[in-house]
């Protein structure tokens, strides 16, 4: 006999399945790097290229699947499009998880 669902674990089950999306969506080393050159603040794609070394349609690919997910914004400016970070629980997720992996890392040197 199946079981019923109370509503707080319906609730529940909805948490999992959005902070899936989230592990899933920075699960690509490329769009780390991205989110973090975000950190610093507002940029365009050429200024993101100088940054970080990748092609020009793999950086949009990347800022599409970013901007899809809701972790970053953007608007325009003349031809010129300037991403910025929406999510900051995104970011405080990715700065705990890297600085752990920096700390065990430098330990293990």
């Amino acid at each position: 006999m199946a079981r019923r669902q109370s509503s707080s674990e319906v609730e529940s089950d909805e948490v999992f399945v959005m902070a899936a999306e989230i592990f899933r969506v920075m699960a690509a080393p490329m769009r780390l790097k991205i989110i973090s050159c975000l950190c610093n603040g507002e940029k365009n794609v050429s200024q993101l290229l100088e940054e970080i070394e990748t092609t020009q349609p793999n950086m949009s690919q990347h800022l599409n699947t970013l901007y899809q997910a809701g972790v970053i914004g953007r608007r325009r400016e003349g031809v010129q499009i300037f991403y910025r970070i929406i999510n900051d629980r995104v970011v405080t997720l990715c700065r705990a998880v890297c600085m752990q992996i920096a700390i065990e890392s430098d330990l293990k040197s």
